[in-house]
């Protein structure tokens, strides 16, 4: 990792609980102090039992507090003192019993009393066995966590120390690193300069005045996109369906209803567009005649047959434009998602293509959070079930890493 001293100044305190994952802090606070940070330790008893505090002494150059009842440190209010001196209050590894505990407010130890005191920010990187991180609890809570604000990293997915592989990994300092520069240099993020096109919500396509074919897309996917690419540094254009959403601050926005309509703000906006996400859930089919009035119930007539006709491919038809940006695709699926996925990829000429199974309780259309596994020619990255902001920052990192 290039050193560029980009956290110069700014103070960090690492927060240690119980997980195998605390041997990483060693070489993580190193790579925050490389960076320029000033890094101080606090650690919980269990996290003792994995590392030990004069190993995190040496390597932070400051003493670790542990104890919420020292009398030295109580004598000036030692976790008002921590809290108000950070930048940063960095969990990591974050259990599933201090998220937990963090979620219930709870005060009981010298951390988790320390992240009630603290008026900075909060972030936290889960490590945990996969099933205790995919339990509705632990979901649960890193949900109500996120949705105050707290910024949840992670976790990564592989190989655990239990032996099973599946999320729950700790983020390896390197990439927690990383996610701490974006977070204090937000003007120098990643996508300063950049122009972003990105649609979502449904579309809505009329059969007669006062009737038309939709699905039940919300629009939340796209729109925390929107928010958190504008936060990252980009010019964002946001095609929006009918939806009940506020404009994210700094975005602009262009409604439409049709499929059609969607097209063609879609192409009028490649003259300016470097990143093309198509998030949008998009009708496939549409009236082939609209109705001029309102379709009546007839008595003797209880069939009516209405004949579709295909939508234009927004996707795909920006990917092969003469303007073709970086393409980003969605696909929600109901089944098979991951070979219904790497065909359109392929098949759409797309860069990435962004998949979520929408059939799974929780998750997808007309829910806080969601899930994804993104694929490119030659990888795959999931994306853990969280909020959709979370899901749309980690999405965002991944187009940074394959964008050119």
């Amino acid at each position: 990792m290039t050193v560029n001293h980009a956290l110069t100044g700014k103070k960090i305190l690492l927060g240690i609980s119980g997980g195998i994952a605390a041997y990483k802090c060693a070489e993580l606070t190193r790579r925050l102090k490389d960076q320029g940070a000033e890094v101080r330790i606090v650690m919980t008893a269990a996290a003792k039992e994995f590392i030990t505090p004069l190993t995190m002494q040496a390597v932070s150059g400051h003493e670790v507090a542990d104890n919420l009842l020292d009398p030295s440190a109580q004598s000036s209010m030692g976790h008002i003192e921590l809290g108000k001196w950070a930048d940063l209050v960095l969990l990591a590894p974050a259990t599933a019993h201090l998220i937990a505990r963090l979620r219930a407010g709870f005060g009981d130890e010298l951390l988790t009393t320390l992240c009630l005191a603290t008026t900075a920010p909060i972030a936290v990187s889960p490590a945990m066995n996969m099933e205790m991180y995919l339990s509705p609890a632990t979901q649960e809570n890193i949900s109500v966590l996120a949705q105050r604000g707290t910024l949840i990293w992670g976790p990564g997915k592989g190989p655990q120390a239990c032996g099973d592989i599946g999320p729950g990994r700790m983020l390896e300092p390197d990439d927690l690193v990383q996610r701490v520069i974006a977070f204090f240099n937000p003007e120098k993020a990643i996508f300063e300069g950049i122009n972003i096109t990105i649609t979502a919500g449904p579309t809505q396509e009329a059969l007669d005045p006062v009737r038309y074919i939709s699905n039940h897309s919300s629009g939340k996917m796209g729109f925390s996109l929107a928010e958190m690419a504008q936060k990252m540094g980009a010019n964002v254009t946001l095609i929006s369906g009918p939806v009940n959403l506020p404009t994210p601050t700094n975005v602009n926005r262009i409604n439409i209803k049709s499929a059609l309509q969607m097209h063609a703000a879609s192409i009028d906006s490649l003259a300016h567009c470097d990143i093309f996400i198509a998030c949008a859930a998009v009708a496939d089919y549409r009236a082939e005649d609209i109705a001029s009035h309102k379709i009546k119930k007839q008595k003797e007539i209880d069939d009516l047959t209405i004949k579709l006709v295909k939508n234009p491919d927004i996707i795909a038809d920006v990917a092969s434009h003469a303007n073709r940006p970086f393409c980003v695709g969605f696909a929600a699926e109901t089944q098979d998602v991951e070979h219904y996925a790497a065909d359109k990829l392929k098949r759409k000429n797309l860069d990435l293509i962004a998949a979520n199974n929408v059939a799974m309780a929780g998750q997808g259309f007309n829910s806080e959070q969601n899930a994804l596994t993104v694929f490119s020619a030659n990888q795959r990255v999931d994306i853990s079930l969280a909020d959709k902001k979370v899901v749309a920052f980690q999405l965002l990192e991944i187009i940074r890493q394959h964008y050119k």
